[in-house]
């Protein structure tokens, strides 16, 4: 049965814009974009090369980032996603994992204290334990502790731009902007080897929320709690919604944040999802009401635009009015 239509001849195939290419001239797709034969894309720390409609890809291994920023919002090693609002020591990540006698050589604690009237926490200090050195992290600068035991370590710091950067030779780095956000990067040698509000590193979301005990949790109360550090400290027994709390504040915040679905972010949009980012910057720019409100709403946006550089999507979202920076004082 004739069925109407165009199609391409022998031997050619249609190239999804309304043309006829011989397979070897095929584009490739990423993220809703069309690549011609040839081109490049990084993905992570991989290159892809377009060849006959089909990514090729160098199979490098690549550092693992987690990330804890604004008001308690957490994405793991393995991407996940989630919020915890507890005031207390919590460790972040670790490699003293599994039985109580398990070497390790690096601990990362963020101490959390109340930001705004809330009851939402944000991350006031880091402490860094590699072999017998603490470094600790706050009010914008950091100091050397040496303690009795353990082994030497070497770190290195150095200030690039906004942040401190202190790269340890274990394969540790913390990026920090001094204020509410902290990056942690790890080498793929700690891949399964981690435990913490960071997750295992094991390049599985499902099983991040793993407590101090070994035990799988699917409620992240929980599984927070289980990493404080002081059993002094009292457990976080609901999740704090600040818009429901403060809800004059909730019209102002989803004005202020719609500039993450805007069309500013329109070319990351397709490459991370804006939603988890857009709902983080509410949440903070409700829970930010004891002064610090334009810091907390600026770090939520930041966070997203960070995602989006890392994606390959660099977006120029501040503005005189919008969370400027003056570059030439940190360069």
């Amino acid at each position: 049965e004739c069925v109407s239509g165009c199609v391409c001849p022998e031997g050619l195939l249609d190239d999804g814009k309304g043309g006829c290419v011989q397979e070897k001239d095929c584009p490739c797709s990423h993220n809703n974009q069309q690549y011609s034969p040839g081109e490049k894309i990084t993905v992570d720390c991989n290159t892809c090369t377009c060849q006959k409609g089909d990514w090729s890809c160098t199979k490098d291994v690549c550092y693992g980032t987690c990330m804890i920023y604004g008001s308690g919002h957490y994405i793991t090693f393995d991407g996940k996603f989630y919020d915890f609002d507890g005031s207390c020591e919590y460790v972040a990540t670790q490699d003293f994992c599994g039985d109580k006698n398990s070497s390790g050589s690096f601990s990362i604690i963020t101490e959390n204290v109340p930001c705004g009237t809330t009851g939402v926490t944000c991350s006031k200090a880091i402490k860094i334990f590699l072999g017998k050195t603490e470094l600790k992290l706050e009010n914008k600068d950091y100091k050397e502790i040496q303690r009795d035991n353990g082994d030497d370590v070497k770190y290195w710091n150095r200030t690039v731009g906004l942040y401190l950067v202190i790269e340890a030779s274990n394969g540790v780095m913390l990026i920090w902007d001094k204020k509410t956000t902290v990056f942690i990067k790890l080498t793929p040698d700690y891949k399964g080897k981690v435990c913490g509000l960071c997750g295992n590193f094991d390049d599985k979301s499902n099983n991040d929320f793993t407590t101090r005990n070994g035990l799988q949790e699917t409620n992240a109360l929980k599984f927070g709690n289980s990493w404080k550090q002081s059993s002094m400290c009292p457990d976080v027994t609901e999740e704090i919604k600040p818009c429901d709390v403060k809800p004059h504040r909730k019209s102002w915040a989803e004005k202020e944040c719609s500039i993450i679905r805007s069309e500013v972010f329109k070319i990351c949009h397709s490459k991370v999802d804006p939603t988890p980012f857009y709902e983080a910057c509410v949440h903070d720019a409700c829970s930010c009401d004891s002064g610090g409100d334009c810091e907390c709403f600026c770090s939520a946006v930041a966070a997203y635009a960070q995602e989006c550089t890392k994606a390959q999507a660099c977006v120029f979202w501040r503005t005189p009015d919008i969370c400027p920076i003056f570059c030439d004082y940190y360069n």
